[in-house]
């Protein structure tokens, strides 16, 4: 299984941070946020790997390499211009997906000590089902109450209550794809569509997860780790 971490959002709310840095590589305890998700990944049996990039995405480069010190080998999809988040999977589908098999996405800018062993688990519940999505849901956090999809039934749906937040973690089919265009576009409205179709399964992660996008948020979360260490 592969898996492709998203980092070409220009993290404009972390600046001045992020003006001469990437946010995947502003540091929390003293490591930076895109080597805790490798690290998590390969943990968890996942070890090949494609990394987008946009704003200052050479020096994602120069920092991780090929992968090899994290026991990973990893792979990048630069975006000259970023793709938005759908747009930026559909472009690296040949990276991530050469097969046409199943693929794990994570956010660049969360932080969650989900189990990563857990996304194979739902790569095979996905080829079962038929299904185009797995998403992980977590509890809603003060910055979105409301939250994004209802989860019922194991199945994720578009409702107007009891909704969670959406983790940033999934497993996705190349299928769901089928219909794009190369260019800019969310993904958002990708899944909504399989939604209405009963084709997007989920669960609810109750432990560690975290947005981090604020710096008030980055550093919620290194006090976190140093109280804990």
């Amino acid at each position: 299984m592969r898996a492709m971490i998203l980092a070409a959002g220009l993290g404009t709310r972390m600046r001045p941070l992020t003006l001469t840095t990437p946010k995947p590589l502003i540091k929390v305890a003293g490591k930076a946020l895109v080597e805790y998700h490798i690290e998590r990944l390969v943990k968890g049996g996942i070890t090949e790997l494609v990394i987008n990039h946009a704003w200052l995405g050479e020096q994602l480069e120069a920092t991780l390499g090929d992968g090899e010190p994290y026991g990973a080998e990893i792979v990048y999809s630069p975006e000259s211009d970023a793709l938005e988040t759908g747009g930026g999977i559909f472009k690296a589908l040949p990276l991530v997906s050469p097969a046409g098999e199943d693929f794990a996405v994570i956010n660049g800018d969360v932080f969650c000590d989900y189990p990563t062993e857990s996304l194979q688990v739902a790569q095979s519940a996905l080829l079962k089902s038929g299904s185009l999505a797995h998403l992980v849901m977590v509890d809603n956090p003060e910055h979105n109450p409301g939250g994004d999809f209802a989860l019922t039934g194991g199945r994720i749906v578009e409702a107007e209550s009891d909704r969670l937040t959406f983790s940033g973690i999934s497993v996705l089919s190349p299928q769901l794809f089928a219909q794009c265009q190369p260019g800019k576009f969310a993904l958002a409205p990708l899944l909504r569509e399989a939604m209405s179709q009963r084709l997007v399964s989920g669960e609810h992660y109750t432990g560690y997860w975290r947005d981090i996008g604020t710096i008030e948020r980055l550093q919620a979360v290194e006090n976190d780790l140093l109280s804990h260490s």
